[in-house]
């Protein structure tokens, strides 16, 4: 199509607000501009297709033949284009918002919140994917990723969520009356580990700690984890806001901690989000305000 011959949009659409109301100021009332401006517009309309298309008779107008047959093509033109940005935007409202994240942040920050994002948003379906897997974010697919790292993710928006001290943790029954001073103490303890992860090895190795012998790492579920590890079935490296308040109560024992290693951050595509993406986003960002 050769839109340098084309109308304006503009001029298209105010003939047809005219041609609806049969009033200039009806229609520049449901175009939200000035009597003058829908009549310049109409007027270059009918000077770039070198046709007359409204009659004038004092206030009273009518349009003519010409006016009446593209009148209709309009009608059915915006017609189609109103339902089809419709239907677009009712199917973009409507697709469920997937979310990606680690188990352990899942578990530990998420679902004991995510109760009150569904009152604030009960319009909005979520779909919420727990894995240690690094998913790609793609139109259609996945919406949002909740991820451990530096706060800094090629190509993507980034948004700080939980800045939190990474700590190594065990129940108090497990270490009882152990001596723990040095971190390499804790190579002969079971160590708890999420499926997919290396946050054990990964932390030895910052250490500067290499085991004499073959260490017992259990790996499991991310959502099992921290009921293990209360119950004494072994330590886990975490961040200390997930289990802030187990050892406040004494349940816990903080054994050794890291600080600014890390954090867990949102992580979208660039651009414009979709009406309930943003609604997750914005709920999101307000938590990283409250107090863990």
């Amino acid at each position: 199509m050769d839109w340098t011959k084309f109308p304006t949009l503009n001029s298209l659409r105010a003939f047809s607000a005219v041609a609806e109301t049969l009033s200039f100021s009806r229609a520049a009332v449901s175009l939200n501009v000035t009597h003058a401006a829908v009549s310049q517009q109409v007027k270059a309309l009918e000077d770039r297709m070198g046709l007359s298309l409204i009659e004038r008779s004092g206030k009273v107008i009518a349009l003519t033949t010409e006016g009446k047959s593209l009148a209709s093509d309009l009608t059915r033109g915006f017609t189609a284009i109103h339902d089809g940005v419709k239907a677009l935007m009712q199917a973009t409202t409507e697709r469920a918002v997937q979310v990606t994240m680690p188990p352990a942040f899942a578990v530990s920050y998420l679902m004991p919140r995510i109760a009150d994002f569904q009152r604030e948003h009960p319009e909005v379906t979520l779909m919420l994917n727990p894995t240690v897997d690094i998913m790609e974010l793609t139109p259609g697919g996945i919406d949002i990723a909740i991820r451990f790292c530096d706060g800094v993710v090629p190509e993507m928006e980034v948004t700080p969520l939980l800045i939190s001290d990474m700590v190594v943790v065990g129940a108090e029954e497990l270490v009882r009356g152990l001596k723990i001073s040095d971190p390499s103490a804790l190579c002969k303890l079971p160590w708890l580990q999420e499926l997919g992860g290396n946050d054990t090895n990964e932390w030895l190795q910052r250490q500067e700690i290499t085991p004499d012998e073959p260490m017992q790492i259990t790996h499991m579920p991310g959502s099992l984890i921290m009921d293990a590890v209360r119950r004494g079935h072994g330590l886990t490296y975490t961040a200390r806001s997930f289990v802030n308040k187990d050892i406040q109560a004494g349940l816990l024992v903080e054994l050794f901690s890291e600080s600014d290693f890390g954090g867990y951050y949102i992580v979208t595509r660039p651009g414009t989000l979709r009406p309930p993406v943003l609604s997750f986003v914005n709920w999101l960002r307000v938590q990283s305000k409250v107090k863990s």
